[in-house]
Parts: C-alpha cells; sequence; structure tokens
C-alpha cells in the first residue's frame, strides 16, 4: 500500500512540474505592430526613399508592469557596409500606445541615424534582394536621460539592465 501512495505522489509531481503555465500564470507577449505592414511583409514604397518617406505607424501592445517608458530602434542589418541605423527613438511614453504615421512621438527625444541626422532615415537599399527592416522596440523598467547626438549604442548602453521586454516588427524592402 505504501508503495503505491509513494507512486502515486511522485505521479502527482512529474505531472505538474511538465503541466503547461495556465492563462493566468502565463505572461502575455510584447507585441510591435504596424497598419502599413505585417510582420515580414513589404514596406509600402511610401514609406521608402521611392516616394515621400514617411515613418510607417506603429503601435504596441502589452506592455509590461513597470514600464516607465519605451524606446525605439530601426536598422537594416543587411547594409552592405554594415547594420544601418534609420530611426532612433526614447522616452516614448507607453500610452497612447501608437505612433503615428509621418510622425516622431510627442515629448519624445529623437536620436542620430546613420546618416549623421536626428529623427527618421527612410529605406534606401541599393539594387539587389530585398533588406530586412527590423524596428526593436524596447519596454524599459526606469527612464533614461540621452545627450544630444545619441545613437543607437548610446540608448542601448542607456537602457542595459532596464529592459523588461522587447517586441520586433520585421519589415522588407529591396528593388
Amino acid at each position: 500500500m505504501r508503495r503505491s501512495s509513494a507512486v502515486a505522489s511522485i505521479l502527482i509531481i512529474a505531472m505538474t512540474i511538465a503541466a503547461p503555465a495556465s492563462a493566468a500564470t502565463a505572461r502575455p507577449k510584447f507585441v510591435l505592430t504596424s497598419t502599413a505592414f505585417g510582420d515580414g511583409g513589404t514596406i509600402p514604397i511610401e514609406y521608402t526613399c521611392r516616394s515621400t518617406g514617411t515613418t510607417p505607424q506603429l503601435a504596441w501592445k502589452r506592455v509590461p508592469s513597470g514600464t516607465k517608458e519605451l524606446g525605439l530602434i530601426m536598422e537594416d542589418p543587411d547594409a552592405p557596409s554594415g547594420t544601418f541605423v534609420h530611426w532612433v527613438v526614447a522616452g516614448i511614453k507607453p500610452k497612447p500606445p501608437s505612433i503615428a504615421a509621418d510622425a516622431d512621438p510627442v515629448g519624445a527625444f529623437v536620436g542620430v541615424n546613420s546618416v549623421g541626422r536626428p529623427g527618421w532615415q527612410p529605406p534606401c537599399p541599393p539594387p539587389g534582394p530585398a533588406h530586412h527592416y527590423v524596428f526593436t522596440l524596447y519596454a524599459v523598467g526606469k527612464k533614461v536621460t540621452l545627450p544630444p547626438g545619441a545613437t543607437a549604442a548610446t540608448l542601448r548602453t542607456a537602457m542595459k539592465g532596464k529592459i523588461l521586454a522587447k517586441a520586433k516588427l520585421v519589415g522588407l524592402f529591396g528593388t
């Protein structure tokens, strides 16, 4: 009798350990989206150097609890000379949960892109295969302060140890 009780207890413990997390304990995933294109989709020409080059609309949901602000870096890891930074923004308020098209977030700090200018640099790859344009949104647990002329590297250093979660959105564009 003792042996079957012990075996039953071991099975119950093993099943508890192996059981998937319930919906109540599972942490919802931080998500970044755009009405302009889906994740892995083609960035419409209006958001590139081949047209008006405006910034796409971005939206997020399920911001982690404790988030004080958001940081955003958009870059092209396929650029011929190495990763090219197109947009650096820090101090984004979590609410409202979006950035309008053709706009920088109100009250946010806009950093310097790889061209050496603050603000958005639209995708403009050389002829060839499509490039991947990676928008990474960081949920930050403490406010960061950046100096004028801050770059993506400066922002990453300032956020180190303060990032609660990341959300990514990848768009493709090529000629």
